[in-house]
């Protein structure tokens, strides 16, 4: 190896990289996913996240040394990507791991080694950092290294003690940094100065657990992790000025600045920074929808989302104005692939979901963006410097703004916004749709965790046996660890075996008893935390305790139901790949008891011919009588049949195939029937779009659907009798009574209009002249909005040349406001939009419209009176 290459590529640094630690017995293993397991973080944030169960001690590990290059995503701090030299939302991370084997002389020989025999560097341009109290990891710089003494920082908990979160393995760490002017000498040296030092290598020396009070407890082994900057690396290697200008990043750039025209290196500092954050988030959302994550306004999904949007934007921002982020996309790509092959594998749908999301943004940005410089133009004329939240709401609400990009925007225009009083506006609407992901219970994961050295993973004995003779080995009751547990406590019990199976793969937990001698617990869910089946239940009788031997028993009528679903989720899954398109995949699933649900991408509605026939290849692979052959076989072997693999799920190297020959093959870890025919029928309830590109199957089959019958069957003769005819009379029945309700409703609707016509034209002896105008100002009582806008338009065109306003209260807490304005009252700067809106805000509402015509709604119906009264007052001082 070179002592000091001239150039390597992102590639061949991480290559480099890789190979040395290989040759030193590390496993290459590949980059996880970017969809963690850990349920306490919701994406891949660091290179150590996948091995926190082996860091815990709650997992075996297969190797004693590994050695990865880990994509990492994190937005923390995300408005300084562009801005500062080397903030990303994508990374990665290279990594050397001891499990249990070297530790801290060995980890810093091999850091030192590296980074100067293998990569050139010189020691003058290296600096080292070391945590306040680690005695040891300084004496081992100074004295087995020869670093000198002024080249080696002492740095406080904030700086060099290393944490994966508020819980979880942590400890002390030691930093390599490069030192861009080491002729500046070692006097005050500041480790904070970016512009002469950069961090590139942490060696985190992971000795403790930290629990969620705070406390440190050491760790059974001690571990190595250690994270290497691929972009920092290049960076430097490559003596570009920051990171963004590396071989790993910059053809994004040049790829963005070709669409817009542009010259990267002659552009503006505004136009370099909206280059900057293309090139870092197109790299971001080709890997995250690599790994299956769909744009969503929840949890990752919304992640994605964001990004993306801030692409999009960031695009218009330097002239782009048509859709461009799936050309990006094809850069970012053939960057990628030659390290991470699933993102051409993925590219079809990589590109479908930047176009179909770009597609979208681009409908709603141009109206919310006039409607955004509106807002601005209108609160800095007002001489404010803040945005409301109500109008921050309606852009996130009506336009699809996220809150950042409104902050975004009003940051460049030097305004704030109330994020409180957008707060408000979210807590008044309707409870929006919950997050399609499963939560999970961090408390019990904390003491999980505190447990996790003194016992064991549970064995799961739940494919051939529904009940079992087994050891407690833990409860906690509200998350905290007991000894015992007498009846009437919720608890949460952890047993060395069960035949329950946890909540997994989309499918419920199981149900059923937990007894003894003289104990009965009710177990209502299953969760699996790490390696630990967590039995959710509460204490019918007797007094439970630590080391108890009982009898774990599944409902078996609970389980033939799950089973029966979740074998329908699979052929139905098969059937729509048949019937609509092969490229459909899961985008998520539930399988209950009572019912199976099943999401898939797909960009249109299917036909109601397409759901029939669907619903018919089912049943007719129930029919005939499918059995399954269920195996357990290498990854690798396992794909290469054609195994599909399922949503959100993590594989090892060996995995469970369930397959129904000629019909179905899927990596699953769910129970099944042994025979398509133990489903009995299967029906499909209902099918509709959930989110942009995804639609969603609901349907019940075996033993379910006698439920759903007869739930159909007693709401059909609860019609019959009370419409008094046959069950097959019901449509036509229902239908007249639908024409007779549109009759009434029109002639409804007829005579209010008429009574708000009649009830204003007594206004009109009201009429006040201002100036050359007319003004009408009033309250009528129990009109609709649409017949007070009615009424409006028959006073003006009435009294001519002049202004009408006029409110209602139409029902409890509903406020209505109507403002008709003539062109000659327009003329002389009254908009009835602007104005209605404003006199509405009294109320607690809002509104707008046309210059001529506008009308706004309000909640406190207690300040019309007042409302009205401004009203006039404003309209006599502007047309007097």
């Amino acid at each position: 190896m070179s002592s000091n290459p001239q150039y390597l590529s992102g590639n061949e640094i991480r290559n480099i990289f890789l190979d040395f630690f290989a040759q030193r017995k590390h496993q290459i293993l590949p980059s996880a996913s970017l969809v963690p397991e850990d349920p306490t973080v919701l994406l891949t944030i660091a290179g150590m996240l996948p091995f926190k169960p082996i860091f815990l001690g709650q997992r075996t590990p297969e190797f004693k040394r590994a050695t990865t290059s880990q994509k990492c995503i994190r937005t923390n701090d995300i408005e300084n990507v562009g801005r500062t030299k080397r903030h990303h939302t994508f990374f990665e991370m290279l990594g050397n791991f001891s499990f249990g084997d070297y530790f801290k002389e060995q980890a810093i020989a091999w850091g030192w080694e590296i980074s100067t025999q293998v990569f050139g560097f010189s020691p003058q341009n290296l600096v080292v950092s070391v945590f306040e109290d680690d005695d040891e990891a300084f004496g081992i710089w100074r004295d087995q290294i020869g670093v000198p003494i002024a080249r080696i920082k002492r740095l406080g908990e904030d700086d060099n003690f290393w944490v994966s979160g508020p819980t979880g393995p942590c400890g002390p760490c030691s930093e390599i940094y490069y030192d861009f002017h080491p002729e500046r000498g070692d006097e005050n040296i500041d480790l904070e100065d970016d512009s002469r030092f950069i961090e590139f290598y942490n060696l985190v020396f992971m000795q403790y657990n930290r629990d969620a009070s705070g406390n440190l407890t050491p760790l059974q082994n001690k571990n190595i992790d250690t994270g290497m900057g691929l972009e920092r690396m290049a960076q430097i290697l490559q003596k570009v000025p920051n990171n963004y200008e590396t071989d790993l990043i910059f053809p994004i750039i040049q790829t963005a600045a070709q669409i817009a025209g542009v010259d990267y290196h002659k552009s503006d500092e505004k136009t370099k920074v909206s280059l900057k954050v293309i090139g870092d988030h197109v790299r971001s959302v080709v890997h995250m929808i690599a790994d299956e994550i769909r744009a969503s306004n929840v949890g990752r999904g919304y992640v994605l989302r964001r990004l993306i949007r801030r692409v999009v934007r960031h695009g218009r921002l330097i002239g782009i104005s048509g859709e461009f982020t799936t050309q990006v996309a094809e850069t970012a790509i053939a960057l990628s692939e030659s390290a991470y092959p699933n993102v051409r594998q993925r590219e079809a749908a990589i590109k479908a979901e930047l176009q179909r999301e770009e597609s979208n943004f681009l409908r709603t940005l141009d109206r919310g963006e006039k409607l955004l410089e509106e807002i601005i133009q209108e609160v800095k004329q007002q001489r404010n410097t803040q945005i409301n939240g109500e109008s921050a709401f309606t852009l996130y609400d009506t336009y699809g703004f996220p809150l950042e990009l409104t902050q975004e925007i009003a940051e460049e225009n030097h305004l704030t916004v109330d994020e409180a009083g957008f707060d408000a506006e979210m807590q008044k609407q309707v409870e929006r749709a919950k997050a399609a992901h499963e939560t999970i219970d961090l408390t019990v994961q904390g003491s999980l965790d505190k447990l996790a050295e003194n016992i064991q993973a549970t064995e799961f004995l739940g494919y051939t046996q529904p009940a079992t003779t087994a050891k407690v080995e833990a409860i906690l009751v509200e998350g905290v660890s007991q000894e015992e547990a007498e009846a009437g406590t919720q608890v949460q019990i952890v047993l060395d075996k069960t035949p329950f199976y946890a909540e997994s793969g989309g499918q419920i937990g199981d149900r059923g008893y937990i007894s003894g001698d003289g104990i009965l617990v009710r177990v209502e869910d299953m969760k699996k935390e790490s390696d630990f089946f967590v039995h959710f239940g509460r204490i019918e009788r007797g007094t439970l305790r630590v080391g108890d031997y009982v009898t774990a028993q599944i409902d078996p009528a609970c389980r033939r139901r799950a089973q029966a679903n979740h074998t329908a989720t699979h052929l139905l899954q098969a059937a729509l790949k048949k019937i609509v398109d092969d490229g459909i995949s899961q985008a998520g699933s539930l399988v209950s008891f009572d019912r199976l649900r099943f999401d898939f991408n797909c960009p249109r509605a299917l036909t109601a011919e397409e759901v029939q026939q669907v619903e018919e290849q089912v049943n007719t692979w129930i029919a005939e009588a499918h059995a399954a052959k269920v195996e357990v076989l290498p990854l690798a072997e396992a794909k290469a049949r054609g195994a599909v693999a399922m949503f959100g799920e993590k594989y090892g190297e060996e995995v469970r195939v369930i397959d129904f020959p000629s019909v179905s093959m899927e990596l699953c870890g769910g129970t099944h029937v042994s025979n398509t025919a133990e489903i009995g029928v299967f029906k499909i309830i209902s099918e509709a779009g959930v989110a942009s590109g995804v639609r969603r199957i609901e349907a019940v089959s075996g033993p379910a659907i006698l439920d759903y019958l007869n739930l159909r069957d007693k709401v059909v003769k609860d019609l019959s009798d009370r419409f008094k005819v046959k069950p097959e009379e019901l449509p036509d029945r229902i239908t007249s009574l639908q024409s007779e309700l549109r009759n009434s409703q029109k002639e409804l609707e007829t005579l209010k209009v008429q009574l708000a016509i009649a009830k204003s034209d007594s206004l009109l002896q009201t009429a006040q002249t201002i100036g050359d105008s007319k003004i009408i100002v009033a309250q009528l009582e129990d009109v609709d909005p649409e017949s007070l806008k009615t009424a409006a338009e028959r006073l003006l065109q009435k009294i001519g040349n002049g202004a009408v306003v006029l409110g209602s209260v139409p029902e409890a807490g509903k406020v209505s406001i109507v403002a008709a304005f003539s062109q000659e009252v327009n003329k002389k700067g009254l908009q009835a939009g602007k104005f209605v809106g404003a006199i509405a805000k009294i109320c607690g509402g809002g509104g707008g419209g046309r210059p001529n015509l506008a009308q706004a709604g309000g909640r406190d119906a207690s300040k019309l009176p007042e409302a009205l009264e401004q009203a006039e007052s404003e309209l006599k001082s502007a047309l007097g």
